[in-house]
């Protein structure tokens, strides 16, 4: 016969295994973008524009590299190549060398706890590492900076990290675990580097590191990115976070999504690659509620200020709206006057590009330059890259869970 307390703890086991585990809700964090490329008198930046363009080339070039020691190019995508090393300008690279204190960076920051340190961190879905300055790092022009000794979770790991732009633009320095916590998500023993050597704009002042939110396969590390680390050690509710991004208000949501600001429901698709990048297929572009090009894909990164496609597709794109200019260097614009209407489908609706988010400023002579340019980012074959000008036009979730990349008009 069993005694009371042998009951007892019976009914408790019983009532336990009852109660489902309820997990934590979404956390929203508040991000802001540090600078615009359009100046303040509605003229486009173009220092700050080529700036940006060269970062990002250079950025994908370093992710290409990744994927060939991994995978191979070969097993990526047809077409994908290792492009040149991208080079600023003459006048802008003598700048270039100089302090970065003035070069506001174009990408969209938060409040990041590396060891019970806080850092302000760019959130890019186009890379998958976490990077901090150390306090050993001289080179490095940030305000705050990472001390192991400061914190007893932290643990130094065998190997150094390293990137490399080519441009001059490089970080490195040693592998670390440590707590790490983003809002009220926090994770033990996330593996990333404070670098101890830092130089060219890798993420411009005055941000001090990057948090990459693309998948694993994409890190130079080795590691899972943070937010993976918090789906596994089961403080997030969903695998799914969600980018708002706007003039005020801006949150990265993790967790799920934030129904509040956006209408509907969301439109998932599906990646169409393991290479690391969040990537769909089907995509299409309008103009003024015609579609000129179709059926390619599109990288979704939000450390990507601007649009970019294969040079001859984008030629393509403006070649069929009346009004277009060539630039130069495959950059586009429009009498200021009548900007055209933009818009990518992926099968399903139809997302509008904010005019005030393609229209980069008056280039001169009442000519305004668009957001969408044509390079060869060495991405592959039909492989076009969209950053913050989609997604400040629209709600983007992210789901891990789903291996897919969700849409939704903004409420």
């Amino acid at each position: 016969m069993f005694c009371k307390a042998s009951l007892l703890t019976v009914a408790l086991a019983l009532i336990a295994s009852a109660t489902p585990i309820v997990k934590p809700a979404g956390i929203r964090i508040p991000i802001q973008k540090r600078s615009s490329l359009t100046k303040a008198d509605g003229t486009a930046d173009r220092d700050a524009i080529l700036r940006e363009r060269v970062r990002v080339q250079n950025k994908h070039r370093n992710n290409l590299i990744t994927i060939d020691r991994k995978m191979g190019l070969e097993n990526y995508h047809v077409g994908a190549h290792i492009p040149p090393v991208a080079t600023l300008p003459e006048h802008l690279q003598k700048r270039q060398s100089e302090s970065l204190t003035d070069q506001q960076s174009s990408e969209w920051t938060g409040t990041v706890t590396v060891g019970g340190q806080s850092f302000i961190i760019d959130f890019d879905t186009g890379s998958s590492d976490l990077w901090v300055p150390s306090t050993d790092c001289d080179s490095c022009e940030a305000q705050d900076t990472y001390d192991p000794s400061l914190s007893s979770s932290s643990e130094e790991q065998s190997g150094t990290f390293s990137i490399s732009y080519g441009d001059g633009s490089t970080a490195s320095g040693p592998i670390y675990t440590d707590d790490v916590s983003v809002a009220g998500v926090s994770v033990t023993d996330q593996t990333f580097s404070a670098v101890t050597s830092e130089s060219g704009n890798l993420v411009g002042s005055p941000s001090d590191g990057l948090m990459g939110m693309a998948w694993p396969s994409l890190s130079k590390l080795d590691a899972d990115p943070f937010f993976w680390t918090a789906i596994s050690q089961g403080v997030v509710s969903e695998g799914v976070f969600g980018f708002y991004l706007s003039d005020s208000g801006s949150e990265l949501y993790l967790g799920g999504t934030d129904s509040s600001l956006y209408s509907g429901d969301l439109e998932y698709h599906d990646l169409v690659s393991s290479a690391g990048y969040w990537t769909i297929g089907g995509a299409s572009a309008i103009a003024n509620g015609q579609t000129i090009v179709s059926d390619f894909e599109t990288i979704i990164d939000s450390g990507t200020t601007l649009m970019f496609g294969p040079t001859d597709a984008v030629a393509q794109f403006y070649s069929g709206i009346d009004g277009s200019q060539s630039l130069g260097d495959g950059t586009y614009g429009f009498p200021c006057d009548s900007f055209p209407t933009v818009a990518f489908t992926w099968g399903g609706n139809t997302f509008t590009i904010s005019s005030d988010a393609f229209n980069l400023g008056d280039n001169g002579n009442g000519i305004c330059q668009a957001a969408l340019g044509g390079d060869d980012l060495g991405l592959g074959d039909n492989v076009w890259l969209l950053g913050d000008t989609l997604m400040q036009s629209v709600y983007t979730a992210f789901s891990v869970d789903n291996s897919a990349v969700g849409f939704a008009n903004l409420a």
